[in-house]
C-alpha cells in the first residue's frame, strides 16, 4: 500500500522525520545514564524520579503555549525555539554541580522539548488527511521512536568513556543542530492545514474554548487518557525503574543496557509502517488495544527476567509495542480535531499525555522505594493494560479505511 501522499506531503514529511529524529537522538542518549548521574548526586530512588518528573512538567506547561504560538507565529519559528530551548538547557545538565542545579536544568530542557514535540505534531496533523494519517504518522512516530531507542547505545558508551555528563552535552549539540534544520529546512504549514476553515468562516475560537470543545468528546478525552498512561509507564518504569533492576538485579553496564534497548528499537521500526497501514485500513482501535497489551506484557517480563537474554527479549516486546502504539493514538487525537482546531487538539493530547511525565517518575519511584522495583514495573503493567482494555470498550472508532 503506497502511502498516497503529493510530493509538498512527503518534502515536509522528510525534513520533519529528520528534525525531530536529530532532537531525540539525543534525548534517547540520556535514557540509561540518567538515573545513574542523578544517583551520583546521592539521592533516593523517588528523588531521582524527580529529575525526569520535572522534566514532564516543563513539557506538560509548554505544550499547550506551543499550540498557541504556532497558530500566531507560525509552525516553523515554533520549532526552531524549541530547539534552542532544548539546547540551552541539556548544556546546563552537563554542567550542572549540584542536584537542586541540575533539576532546574531539565526544567529548561523540558520545556524545548515539549515545545518541539507539540508542533511537530501539529505540523503533521497539518498536512495530513485521515485516510492516510495513520501512515505518516507511523513514519514520523517510528523515526521518534527509532532515534529514542537507539539514542542509549552511544549514550552508554559516550558515559562509559567519557563520563556521564557526556551524552547531555551530545544533546544540547543534537538540539541546537535540530532548531537550525527547523528554521531552514522545515516549510510554514500554518495556512496548508488540510480542512481548515475556509475564509469566510466566523473567527475561531479562543484556546480554551477550543479544548473545552475537544474534550466534550469522549473518544478525544480516551486517546489522552491513553497518551498519559502510556507517558507514565515509559518515564517511570522504563525510563527510571529498568535501568536500575537491570544494573541491581542482572549487573548490566550502562553500555549493554542501551544496546538491548536499542536492538528493541530496530524491532520496533520494522513495525512502525505496517502498524500504520493496518490503523489506515482497519481503523485506530485494533492498533492501539493490542499494542497496550503488548506493553503491560513487556514489563512483566522486564520484572522476571532472570537473564540478559530475557532482558533483551522484554526490550524487544518493548521496542514493537512502543512503536506500534506511537502513530494510531497520534492519528485518533488528529482525527477528532474539528477544522481549524488542529493546534488545540495536537497540543493538548501533548500536554495532558505530558502530565504522566510528572507523576509517573515520582509515584513509580516511592513504589520502588517501598516494595522495589520489581513492584513498581507490575504496576506498570497493570496500569496499561487496564487502560488499554478502558480504551477498548468505550472510545469510539471514527475512520475506517
Amino acid at each position: 500500500m503506497s502511502l498516497g501522499a503529493t510530493p509538498q506531503q512527503l518534502r515536509i514529511l522528510v525534513w520533519m522525520c529528520v528534525f525531530i529524529g536529530v532532537n531525540q537522538l539525543g534525548f534517547g542518549a540520556l535514557i540509561p545514564v540518567l538515573p545513574l548521574y542523578a544517583q551520583a548526586f546521592g539521592v533516593t530512588a523517588s528523588a531521582i524520579g524527580i529529575t525526569i518528573s520535572v522534566y514532564g512538567l516543563a513539557r506538560m506547561f509548554s505544550a499547550m503555549p506551543a499550540g498557541q504560538l504556532s497558530d500566531t507565529l507560525g509552525r516553523r519559528p515554533s520549532m526552531a525555539i524549541g530547539g534552542a530551548l532544548c539546547a540551552a538547557g541539556n548544556l546546563w545538565c552537563a554542567l550542572a554541580t549540584s542536584f537542586p542545579e541540575f533539576v532546574a536544568a531539565r526544567f529548561v530542557a523540558g520545556i524545548g522539548a515539549g515545545w518541539v514535540q507539540s508542533v511537530g505534531i501539529i505540523v503533521l496533523a497539518d498536512v495530513s488527511g485521515p485516510q492516510q494519517r495513520g501512515r505518516l504518522m507511523s513514519i514520523y512516530q517510528g523515526t521518534f521512536l527509532f532515534a529514542v531507542g537507539i539514542g542509549p547505545f552511544p549514550g552508554g558508551m559516550l558515559a562509559s568513556y567519557f563520563g556521564l555528563a557526556a551524552p547531555f552535552a551530545t544533546y544540547a549539540a543534537a538540539s541546537a543542530l535540530a532548531g537550525v534544520l527547523a528554521w531552514v529546512m522545515v516549510p510554514e504549514t500554518r495556512n496548508l492545514a488540510l480542512g481548515d476553515r475556509p475564509a469566510n468562516a466566523p473567527a475561531r475560537p479562543s484556546y480554551l474554548r477550543q479544548m473545552r470543545t475537544l474534550l466534550s468528546d469522549p473518544g478525544y478525552t480516551m486517546v489522552c487518557l491513553m497518551g498519559l498512561t502510556n507517558a507514565v509507564v515509559r518515564t517511570g518504569g522504563l525510563f527510571n525503574l529498568v535501568p536500575l533492576l537491570a544494573v541491581s538485579r542482572l549487573g548490566l553496564e550502562p553500555g549493554s543496557i542501551g544496546g538491548w534497548l536499542a536492538l528493541g528499537s530496530l524491532l520496533g521500526l520494522a513495525a512502525s509502517y505496517p502498524a500504520g497501514v493496518l490503523a489506515d485500513r482497519f481503523g485506530r482501535k485494533p492498533v492501539i488495544v493490542p499494542s497496550a497489551l503488548l506493553t503491560a506484557l513487556a514489563f512483566l517480563v522486564y520484572c522476571w527476567a532472570p537473564s540478559m537474554m530475557w532482558f533483551g527479549l522484554a526490550c524487544a516486546l518493548w521496542g514493537v509495542a512502543a512503536a506500534v502504539n506511537g502513530a494510531a493514538p497520534v492519528a485518533y487525537a488528529a482525527d477528532k480535531a474539528p477544522a481549524g482546531m488542529n493546534a488545540a487538539a495536537m497540543s493538548g493530547y501533548r500536554g495532558i499525555s505530558d502530565i504522566g511525565y510528572v507523576i509517573g517518575p515520582v509515584v513509580l519511584g516511592l513504589v520502588a522505594d517501598w516494595r522495589g522495583e520489581q513492584a513498581g514495573l507490575l504496576v506498570s503493567a497493570a496500569l496499561v493494560g487496564i487502560v488499554g482494555l478502558l480504551f477498548a470498550r468505550y472510545a469510539p472508532e471514527r475512520w475506517r479505511g
